[in-house]
C-alpha cells in the first residue's frame, strides 16, 4: 500500500502551539520532531492524531471525543488506534491522563503541575487556573513507594440541579 507525504487537511489547517521550541516554520515538521523527541516514530495516523491534539492549545479530549475529530477530518484510524495512541503519548509525557470517574478518562495536553474542575451532567472538564488549591500534609508512602503527583478534581453541578 503506498502512502502519501501530503498531511491531512486538518495538519495543513493551522500553526503548531507557541510552547514548542525550536520551530522550524513546517508545523508537521515540527510535531514529527516532537514525537522523535519523545521516543516515538511518526507514523501518519500518529502525526494526523496528534496535529488533531496540540494543534487547538490546551485541552482534554477523551478517546471517542478524539475519533470523532479524526473521522471528520479524514484522519484514517480506527478507536483502538485512538485508545493507543493515547496511551503511547501518555507513556511519552506528551499527555497527562485524568481518570474522572472508572469509566470516563480524559487526555489533557496540559502536562503541567495543575487541578481541575469537572461539570457532573455535562461532563465537561476545565483546568483550576492559579494556584487555588493547596494541599497539607500527605501521609507517608508505603514502603519503596513515592508520591508521583496528586490530582485534585473539584465536582462542580448547576445550581438548581
Amino acid at each position: 500500500m503506498a502512502t502519501s507525504s501530503t498531511p491531512p487537511a486538518a495538519l495543513r489547517a493551522s500553526a503548531p502551539p507557541a510552547e514548542w521550541p525550536e520551530r522550524s516554520g513546517c508545523p508537521v515538521h515540527d510535531l514529527r520532531r516532537r514525537l522523535r523527541d519523545s521516543g516515538l516514530r511518526p507514523t501518519r495516523q500518529r502525526v494526523g492524531l496528534g496535529w488533531l491534539l496540540f494543534a487547538k492549545g490546551d485541552r482534554h479530549v477523551t478517546a471517542e471525543i478524539l475519533f470523532d475529530e479524526a473521522s471528520k477530518a479524514r484522519v484514517p484510524v480506527s478507536l483502538a488506534t485512538v485508545y493507543n495512541t493515547l496511551h503511547q503519548f501518555t507513556e511519552a509525557g506528551l499527555l497527562r491522563e485524568v481518570a474522572v470517574d472508572g469509566a470516563k478518562t480524559y487526555f489533557d495536553t496540559n502536562t503541567g503541575n495543575h487541578h481541575h474542575f469537572f461539570v457532573e451532567g455535562d461532563n465537561t472538564l476545565f483546568d483550576i487556573e492559579g494556584p487555588s488549591i493547596e494541599i497539607g500534609a500527605l501521609p507517608e508512602p508505603p514502603e519503596g513507594m513515592e508520591i508521583a503527583r496528586v490530582d485534585v478534581i473539584v465536582r462542580l453541578r448547576r445550581k438548581g440541579s
